[in-house]
């Protein structure tokens, strides 16, 4: 059924942009500044703020758990908070075990509410062809790099890898491993220029946890505009905030982590989650998403 959502405030680029919403087939057929048929329902949403529901990273979801603890951690981390996907990862040493890490994780998130995304962390050591043809033939979006010393960067044969990551450019993401902060920095600080030198796909920073994931990160890993984004073609997956001056000019990171008990309606894919305080959990709502090409979509 088509129906319309009418003067919706559109938080973007910290600002609000008075739109309508085309809806049909839970994706958004249209966005203007006024829908003039009169033929469908419309839902008048000028008493909110809306964003695109959150994607966040977390790599502390208890998969292995009781129904009731993974019931509470998803509630609590995600449901509440506007999140409808998430991205984690599987820690991998070993090249070999890769495709078995995949699959328990899938398997074990298959009953998940929201949608989720895979991802692999791996120790510098493992940035190799082999193993990264195979993230590539796996689709393996996001490739997580722990990195211990600055020197160790070094020792990474960076054109092969180039190479063999070449045409699905899935990014490799660096976490620093050092507790001493002056490392750290020159770890972080050689990154960057190894990987701006050899053209290397990545991300020039660590990715902070549980909090919304920008466009320009998403559309790294191929999720953007299929997630977190309200563009024409888009899944319909938003959240409605309570509308008042004082956040008025914030952006999406602020408002999620400050203004959270203004959050009151959550949609994923057309269905509501979250209405007020109560939250609707649906084991296996939530779909492995496949990313068909990172870096795709031009911001």
């Amino acid at each position: 059924m088509a129906y319309i959502i009418e003067n919706a405030n559109i938080l973007k680029d910290n600002q609000l942009l008075r739109r309508s919403l085309l809806i049909k087939e839970n994706r958004i057929a249209s966005i203007q500044t006024e829908v003039k048929q009169y033929k469908w329902m419309k839902m008048n949403a000028e008493s909110y703020i809306m964003t695109p529901a959150f994607v966040l990273l977390n790599n502390k979801i208890p998969y292995k758990g009781t129904f009731q603890e993974i019931k509470k951690y998803m509630t609590e981390q995600f449901l509440l908070k506007g999140c409808t996907a998430i991205l984690t990862f599987v820690n991998v040493s070993y090249e070999k075990d890769i495709l078995d890490k995949m699959r328990e994780m899938k398997t074990s998130l298959m009953g998940s509410p929201v949608d989720f995304i895979i991802g692999v962390k791996i120790p510098l050591k493992l940035v190799t062809q082999s193993f990264i043809r195979i993230c590539k033939r796996e689709r393996i979006p996001a490739i997580f790099v722990e990195i211990n010393k600055a020197d160790d960067l070094e020792k990474v044969p960076w054109g092969w890898i180039r190479d063999a990551i070449f045409p699905f450019n899935n990014p490799l993401i660096p976490i620093i491993s050092s507790i001493d902060k002056k490392e750290s920095k020159d770890i972080l600080s050689k990154w960057k220029i190894i990987m701006v030198k050899e053209k290397i796909p990545c991300l020039l920073e660590e990715l902070p946890e549980n909090e919304p994931l920008s466009a320009c990160v998403l559309n790294k890993i191929g999720l953007y505009p299929q997630k977190a984004s309200l563009m024409h073609g888009a899944e319909v997956s938003y959240n409605l905030y309570l509308k008042d001056r004082e956040i008025k000019n914030v952006d999406e990171v602020n408002l999620f982590h400050y203004h959270g008990n203004r959050l009151v309606v959550t949609i994923h894919k057309g269905k509501v989650v979250r209405s007020g305080g109560d939250v609707f959990y649906r084991p296996g709502n939530g779909e492995y998403v496949k990313v068909k090409t990172p870096s795709y979509f031009t911001i």
